[in-house]
């Protein structure tokens, strides 16, 4: 059961770091990482949707593990894009909430500089996203990354504007 969250929040990671690897080629330097994935994610207070899903889904202590993690993560504004009945299918059902979950979470510390060479990264629940850069944005599937290389204690977090959701098939 760690295992699935601690992939779930590595895709998350994963998916958040492609889409903004292309932003990252130009960005600053970021300072050190003083707490782990989850820490920074509540710290940064645009992540309360993805913090409670988290949690929800039973995640949140496998993301506080070493790693290291690459997570894809939605803002809060990204989780209001998702249709209200998709949001109400993942909280009644539990392995789908952390199939999702774990989409957005890579195993391993991908940073922007990593990503610009990657056409695919497989996630935490078994399935790839897929890395487009297009001119100096980064795509974690149709999802841009809008701020790379957000650094943790145990990786990366790599902000999307889309929740990334895995191939049915």
């Amino acid at each position: 059961m760690k295992r699935l969250v601690i992939l779930i929040v590595a895709a998350a990671l994963g998916a958040s770091l492609v889409a903004g690897l292309a932003t990252a080629r130009t960005a600053a330097p970021v300072a050190k990482a003083e707490g782990d994935i989850v820490q920074t994610a509540v710290a940064s207070g645009q992540f309360k949707t993805l913090a409670k899903l988290l949690t929800r889904a039973g995640l949140v202590s496998a993301l506080e593990q070493p790693g290291p993690f690459t997570v894809f993560a939605p803002t809060d504004a990204a989780f209001k894009k998702v249709p209200k009945t998709t949001l109400d299918a993942l909280l009644r059902n539990k392995a789908k909430l952390k199939a999702v979950l774990l989409y957005h979470v890579v195993s391993g510390k991908v940073t922007a500089a990593d990503v610009v060479h990657l056409t695919a990264a497989k996630t935490l629940n078994g399935k790839a996203v897929r890395i487009r850069v297009a001119g100096s944005n980064v795509f974690v599937n149709k999802a841009k990354v809008t701020t790379p290389d957000v650094m943790a204690s145990n990786g990366v977090i790599h902000v999307i504007n889309r929740v990334l959701l895995p191939p049915t098939r």
